[in-house]
């Protein structure tokens, strides 16, 4: 491992010789995983050789920053395969259902020597950790914390010392030290068998019924099943898999909206770290030769688009707010705050799709239903907000309080740059001035219709949406055999008459 992936937060003695806990936040996987690695490497270098045990803290519902149904079911069904994986490798796997508060406690209770975490740059991860090692720091002063960057190809803090302005500075700083860290990952060190107090049964099927009942009902997705296995099939399946079935439409089709296939569909397994950012390039790079302008443009969105929205959360703690722009983007925002606004809309009647625009509540319908929206449809779709809404500070909100409810992979950093670069011109440049934008780049439905079939789009959205209907309606027999012609159909068959 690259020494500079490592932190160290908490020094301890010199020589451990207690257990080793890894507390599993961002990156919950046990393939390829720098974080569990550095775990187990210190384990096996302790004298004598000590046992290794995973942690997972499942943190109050404010923390959770309102995820819902969908998010949770996705994280607590990948978590019970996880955990039976970890048993049947030998290693121990507790479940805090208490949240960070209760690591220091387990930590102490288990005698360990070293606690190991991964990295997020989201303040609230970040503000639990720092809660953590104080604790540790008054009252364990002889345990060792290290901190690893599991999730990025090269760690944040080595990337760049500063925020970064844009794709461009922060691209050529990421190529010098590419092949210093994009490399394959050893082999996992022999373990002595996990010998301490053992983990309390955990009933998967009674927690993920009560955490998902107690959560906001946003229907959980049925064409994503998560896992570490399931990650790796959407990646190198003989059957449909991104690089072995679908990678050489990547480059040309992963921006039109009527051909979805042609994306990597990997975001949610990345967001939750079920699949390893390092694992997908190192194979990506493996198949070069078959579309050489696909894996380029591959990884350019899986590390350098993906990495700077990490860079911006790190070293930017407004990273959800007007106060995250840059200067230039928000004085012009606020020149034309007051300008007049051809249309309006409450958070509510954009949460339902009953815009004017078939096209906008297309895209709406699609992450509502499900849960992910194309890519390129979410910059129209964020933009829109920006005209429609009283303000900029209003549509920034509206905008991540939609896509962290909605989207499975939501309450992520390239969610919160998403929204950034769309509404505050974030990594971006000045444009023509326009009414309500100022410099922001704008879009509009022309500019859609210009460049992909949008009656296909809107189409294809239906049929997602009569299906969901139809999944809801099986799940649910006891609500009528019959049921009126849907309101979202309606919505979608709007006048197209768009300015």
């Amino acid at each position: 491992m690259h020494p500079s992936r490592v932190r160290v937060l908490l020094p301890g003695e010199d020589r451990m010789s207690g257990p080793v806990v890894y507390w599993m936040l961002r990156d919950q996987r046990l393939a390829d995983n720098w974080a569990l690695l550095h775990a187990a490497s210190l384990a096996a270098a302790s004298t004598p050789a000590a046992p290794l045990a995973i942690a997972f803290s499942l943190f109050p519902r404010p923390f959770l920053l309102g995820a819902r149904r969908r998010q949770l079911g996705f994280l607590l069904r990948g978590l019970r395969r996880l955990a039976a994986d970890a048993r049947s490798r030998g290693l121990a796997f507790f479940l805090l259902e208490g949240g960070p508060a209760e690591v220091p406690a387990l930590v102490r209770r288990l005698g360990a020597s070293a606690l190991v975490a991964d990295f997020s740059p989201l303040r609230p991860v970040r503000e639990a950790l720092d809660a953590v090692v104080g604790e540790l720091r008054r009252e364990a002063a002889d345990m060792a914390v290290h901190q690893v960057d599991a999730h990025n190809v090269v760690p944040v803090w080595a990337a760049s010392g500063k925020l970064e302005y844009s794709a461009k500075t922060f691209r050529s700083k990421v190529s010098k030290v590419m092949d210093e860290y994009l490399v394959e990952y050893p082999e996992f060190p022999a373990l002595m068998p996990w010998n301490r107090q053992q983990p309390d049964d955990v009933d998967w099927d009674v927690l993920i019924d009560r955490v998902c009942s107690e959560a906001e009902n946003v229907p959980e997705i049925d064409w994503c099943e998560p896992g570490e296995a399931a990650a790796m099939e959407v990646l190198l399946g003989s059957k449909d898999g991104f690089l072995t079935k679908r990678l050489k439409n990547y480059d040309m089709s992963r921006n039109d909206p009527t051909k979805p296939r042609a994306l990597s569909c990997l975001s949610p397994y990345l967001h939750f770290g079920h699949i390893s950012a390092q694992r997908c390039a190192l194979e990506a790079k493996k198949l070069r030769h078959y579309g050489p302008k696909s894996v380029d443009a591959f990884l350019e969105e899986l590390i350098i688009r993906r990495e700077l929205a990490d860079n911006f959360c790190y070293y930017q703690p407004h990273y959800d707010s007007l106060a995250g722009a840059w200067e230039w983007a928000r004085n012009t925002l606020m020149d034309h705050a007051a300008d007049k606004r051809e249309h309006i809309y409450t958070r509510e009647q954009l949460e339902n799709a009953k815009t004017f625009d078939p096209l906008w509540n297309a895209s709406q319908l699609e992450m509502v239903h499900h849960g992910k929206m194309h890519g390129f449809m979410r910059m129209y779709w964020a933009k829109k907000i920006l005209e429609w809404t009283n303000g900029p500070e209003e549509a920034l909100s509206v905008s991540i309080y939609l896509n962290d409810k909605y989207h499975i992979d939501g309450r992520d950093p390239n969610g919160y740059v998403g929204c950034m670069w769309s509404i505050c011109g974030l990594h971006d440049q000045g444009w023509k001035e326009r009414p309500v934008f100022g410099k922001i780049r704008y879009m509009n439905y022309a500019g859609c219709k210009r460049k992909f079939d949008v009656d296909a789009y809107i189409s294809y959205v239906k049929r997602l949406v009569a299906q969901a209907k139809k999944r809801k309606a099986e799940e649910s027999p006891d609500t009528g055999s019959k049921r009126p012609k849907s309101e979202v159909i309606q919505q979608l068959n709007m006048s197209k008459t768009l300015i």
